[in-house]
């Protein structure tokens, strides 16, 4: 017995001291890798040739470092703390307007209803020259961001171009505030219908009072849609799930490495209807807290989940404070729907060294919802009732990533004065084929894998100087990639007419308009209302028989 204590004692006495070479191998290369980085920073602005920027170089340093382990783990300057703190409680002081800089160009791309920005005029399409006399190409993205914000009631001088002529505005910044249910109605047949776009501050208040307000109307099931919904706070996807799940119920839990940081989020609050048939709308850009909401109402058999597989942001984030005003949102846990499925599809802790990342939606591991459904884990939320549709090619891929909708959307706001209102609002054949000329003639920003492997081909020739008769060669077979590239895009013409059709109609009726449309001719929403008005279908899928 006494050799058995001795040896037990020498084995942990072992461990201890291999955890603790352990923690002081780990620290001391922390402590030699910045060693490393710091004295590599200082050589480098005391003796490069020419002048450099520490805080550029600095930021680009700690960006390309979070990259590499995934999309979610980044580094905000003071500026970017101020972004991230608007996108989360959905207010600031500013003009009501969505840009985008690229190529030292500020473009508005969306306006804000009567915010003040469209109030005076403003429309998408301008580009920004000057903003109180600052120069916009003299800044990068961040410092633009921060000349248009700013303290409400204060003013801001524009100087814009449109249509190739200078404009002079003259704003006075607002509290903005953004509502993260910008549309909600109630359908035919007694369903209402809740447009549901980010998980801010705001989102449970609104979501509750479109509710109520629907219950008045006369509401006798419901539809939310969060298809395109990137997420946002944790806490309002359980308090939007507890809105229709028993007090006191797991909503999703969250397992960290820090063990104080797992938790278990529950229902606090008496649920307001317990009854209603739900119907929750997913596509392939619905994540994180969308699919919490999405995930735990299918596991509790409470709402049927309708459209594509969810995005599967299975990871979550934490803001930490660092000197200096900047923080760093970092990912701490992965969160779990109640079954027990964590959701996440890419395997960032397996990327290879192509930088291919593994999925998980190849995982045929399967869980039990309350009622005893089988549901399967990895790669996002299975809908219940799929929407199929055509695969999206990668040429209608490489168009959707391009500012072709955009730009031709300017063109069709400008040539047309009014359109038919959002809930007559629909594009024909004659339509899309308009766009698809417009496209042969714009080549810019639509440039397929193929044509930019043939473009580089020819200048390498001609750095060799063996071009000689294969310009035109080259141009016959450019034509004949392009007649091609058009014509792939047929396969995917429903899904392009639904952007254009959202381009178009954000120019006259904002985003509100978009929805107004979207409930009377989208095929998903059609689709949800048919199936909650079939009783004894509805009831077959969510796994018990109705009254």
């Amino acid at each position: 017995m006494g050799k058995i204590k001795k040896w037990t004692i020498g084995i942990l006495a072992g461990l201890a001291l291999l955890v603790s070479v352990g923690f002081q191998s780990d620290f001391f290369e922390i402590a030699k890798q910045i060693d490393i980085y710091t004295t590599l920073f200082k050589e480098l602005n005391m003796y490069y040739i020419d002048e450099v920027n520490p805080a550029k170089l600095s930021n680009k340093a700690i960006s390309s470092m979070l990259e590499s382990l995934d999309p979610y783990t980044r580094y905000y300057d003071e500026q970017g703390v101020e972004t991230a703190r608007i996108a989360a409680t959905g207010e600031y002081g500013g003009i009501g307007v969505v840009t985008r800089y690229k190529d030292n160009k500020l473009i508005i791309r969306e306006l804000l209803k009567n915010a003040p920005a469209e109030k005076v005029g403003i429309k998408p399409g301008d580009r920004i020259l000057k903003i109180n006399d600052i120069e916009v190409g003299d800044f990068d993205e961040t410092g633009v961001a921060a000349l248009l914000n700013g303290l409400p009631n204060t003013k801001v001088n524009l100087q814009v171009e449109r249509q190739n002529k200078k404009m002079e505005f003259v704003i006075i910044r607002e509290k903005i505030l953004v509502n993260p249910v910008p549309y909600y109605t109630l359908l035919d047949n007694e369903v209402g219908y809740i447009s549901f776009t980010t998980f801010n501050e705001k989102a449970s208040t609104e979501v509750k009072k479109a509710f109520l307000d629907l219950k008045e109307q006369g509401m006798k099931k419901l539809i939310i849609d969060v298809r395109g919904n990137p997420g946002g706070l944790l806490n309002e996807a359980v308090s939007i799930a507890n809105f229709f799940i028993p007090k006191d119920k797991i909503v999703v839990t969250t397992k960290a490495k820090i063990e104080k940081w797992s938790e278990t989020f529950k229902t606090l609050q008496k649920p307001m209807d317990l009854e209603i048939p739900i119907a929750i709308l997913v596509n392939n850009r619905s994540a994180s807290a969308s699919e919490i909401l999405a995930g735990s109402l299918q596991d509790y058999d409470r709402a049927v989940i309708i459209g594509e597989r969810s995005f599967g942001k299975g990871l979550v984030q934490r803001y930490l404070p660092l000197s200096y005003g900047t923080q760093m949102k970092i990912t701490i846990s992965k969160y779990y729907t109640p079954s027990g499925r964590c959701i996440q599809e890419l395997d960032y802790t397996n990327i290879d060294e192509k930088g291919n990342v593994p999925k998980f939606s190849k995982s045929t591991e399967t869980f039990k919802t309350e009622k005893g459904r089988t549901v399967f884990g990895g790669g996002g939320i299975l809908p219940d009732v799929e929407i199929e549709k055509p695969k999206t090619t990668k040429t209608t891929e490489t168009l959707l990533n391009s500012d072709a909708f955009f730009n031709y959307g300017t063109q069709y706001f400008y040539e047309n004065k009014t359109i038919a209102e959002p809930s007559k609002f629909k594009l024909t054949d004659s339509d899309y084929a308009s766009f698809k000329n417009y496209l042969t003639k714009n080549q810019v920003g639509f440039e397929t894998k193929t044509e930019a492997e043939f473009k580089k081909a020819l200048e390498i020739a001609s750095t060799e100087n063996l071009n000689g008769n294969l310009a035109k060669s080259y141009s016959e077979l450019l034509t004949t990639i392009q007649i091609e590239k058009l014509r792939e895009l047929d396969k995917n013409k429903e899904e392009i007419i639904n952007q254009l059709s959202e381009e178009i109609i954000k120019r006259y009726y904002y985003a509100e308009g978009v929805y107004q449309q979207k409930a009377i001719f989208d095929n998903t929403i059609l689709k949800a209302v048919s199936l909650l008005n079939n009783e004894k279908e509805y009831h077959k899928i969510i796994g018990h028989i109705g009254k």
